[in-house]
């Protein structure tokens, strides 16, 4: 699997927008994928988030995370089969009635994959799109203290970096010859030789980032940027159809509440 939560140099349309319109993006996509509970337009949304990382050429950087999302797409339809029975009973996945497959159940588990897999898609984008830094500029613009941007650039910028660094001491450990055995129960075990050494070079990478930010005077609370961004026409084209999108969207919703 790609490492997930890293920005991909490219020169793409989403490259040259402003952090400030793929927020924006990023909150017209939440706010539709929640509030919906239709299937049809959940998937419709699906396409046009998928058409968009298509324009942005990041669409095989997204596509990347499909693993992940048939995954917990098939988790979530598993959890709701079986804490969710309700409407009509389709068949069993156990002979003798058991763990019955309703349709009530069968339509919030493919709800909840569809929501997850927008989700998950529109924030990609708006990761592999974005330099930390930048959006770091934006956040502070837009009156986000400044610690609460450093533990958010932190947090960006060591998950993939402890992804990249967990696949190096597994592949590190199989060289030494060591296994745990197939299936599941070996892929468990394996976690183990894992988890310790990444979480001891995590605190020694800690202290050593707490020395640097105190070298590069951040007590100071004195910011230089290395650049601005500034809007330009496709960010105010852009901005413009999303928010014709969500105000025809909240306008339907209202119309079919009062209908």
């Amino acid at each position: 699997m790609a490492e997930i939560l890293q920005y991909v140099h490219k020169d793409g349309l989403f490259h040259r927008m402003h952090p400030g319109t793929k927020l924006f993006f990023i909150l017209v996509i939440g706010i539709m994928t929640i509030l919906s509970l239709d299937i049809p337009f959940l998937c419709a949304l699906l396409g046009a988030v998928l058409l968009l990382a298509l324009a942005g050429n990041i669409l095989r950087e997204v596509l990347d995370q499909m693993k992940l999302i048939l995954v917990m797409s098939v988790v979530f339809i598993l959890i709701t089969l079986v804490t969710m029975p309700g409407g009509e009973v389709l068949f069993s996945l156990l002979p003798g009635g058991f763990l019955p497959v309703t349709t009530g159940a069968l339509n919030a588990g493919i709800t909840l994959t569809l929501r997850f897999a927008i989700l998950i898609m529109a924030f990609q984008i708006f990761v592999i799109s974005t330099q930390p830094r930048d959006l770091v500029n934006t956040l502070e613009k837009m009156g986000v203290p400044i610690d609460y941007n450093l533990m958010f650039l932190i947090a960006l910028r060591f998950i993939p970096t402890l992804q990249v660094e967990a696949k190096k001491i597994h592949e590190a450990q199989l060289a030494r010859g060591y296994s745990t055995g197939n299936g599941f129960v070996g892929r468990i075990k394996s976690v183990a030789p894992v988890m310790v050494p990444l979480v001891s070079n995590a605190l020694s990478r800690a202290n050593v980032l707490g020395i640097t930010i105190d070298m590069r005077g951040y007590r100071t609370r004195k910011r230089t940027p290395f650049r601005e961004e500034k809007f330009n026409t496709v960010d105010r084209a852009f901005a413009g159809v999303l928010g014709v999108a969500l105000a025809a969207y909240i306008a339907a919703a209202v119309l079919q509440v009062i209908g």
